[in-house]
């Protein structure tokens, strides 16, 4: 996974610096409201359960985004995002083994500054709050039993969760190309009693946008 993030961020500057050639509108100086989709590679790191191994998974990113100057070479841009996340999963819990797959569908508010060296390139970090709207656990192995279920469905999950996000901006006129990485600073266990894996969320996104003037 460590080595997908530094590519991305690889092909996205060198997309920005191969790019200057082309015509880019300015949007230094002035407010602007975008729409993006894309999708999210998560997993999960920091974990903790008994014989626990997760594998990636992909999800849906859409949302908008808005950007509001605060001096000539930074801004402030909130955005608002339908994200899934999960991972594939296997473990050991009440005694047997089972197989999971998870999908967790955020409301993610990430809050980040923006700090544009170039006119095609804006590099971008921040906190980032996510509100839990549902979630689901499929146990694809026929030796998973109805007590494990019972268990994982038991579980006491945080919905309220806090990360720290990161990424760059490739500006196109009005084409927005970008690249995120983000990790939750919060595990997703509200209690921390549970005998599900504990764990928190991390994952990379791609999306495409568009921003309107």
């Amino acid at each position: 996974m460590k080595k997908s993030i530094l590519l991305l961020f690889a092909l996205s500057l060198f997309m920005g610096s191969n790019a200057n050639s082309q015509a880019s509108a300015d949007f230094s100086n002035q407010v602007f409201f975008g729409l993006k989709v894309g999708f999210n590679n998560s997993n999960v790191w920091d974990s903790e359960g008994e014989e626990f191994k997760s594998d990636s998974k992909f999800g849906l990113a859409i949302g908008g985004f808005l950007s509001i100057p605060i001096l000539e070479q930074f801004s402030f841009q909130p955005e608002l995002l339908f994200s899934q996340k999960g991972f594939k999963g296997t473990g050991r819990i009440l005694g047997g083994t089972y197989d999971l797959t998870r999908t967790t569908n955020y409301l993610d508010i990430p809050l980040m500054l923006a700090f544009k060296p170039v006119d095609l390139v804006t590099v971008l970090a921040g906190p980032q709050y996510s509100y839990l709207m549902k979630q689901k656990d499929e146990f694809a192995n026929a030796t998973s039993t109805i007590a494990q279920e019972q268990e994982f469905s038991n579980d006491n999950i945080r919905n309220n969760t806090f990360s720290f996000i990161a990424g760059v901006d490739v500006n196109i006129d009005e084409i927005v190309l970008s690249t995120r990485i983000a990790w939750d600073l919060m595990n997703n266990n509200g209690d921390g009693t549970s005998t599900t894996p504990r764990y928190k969320n991390a994952w990379w996104q791609l999306t495409v946008g568009y921003r309107f003037n």
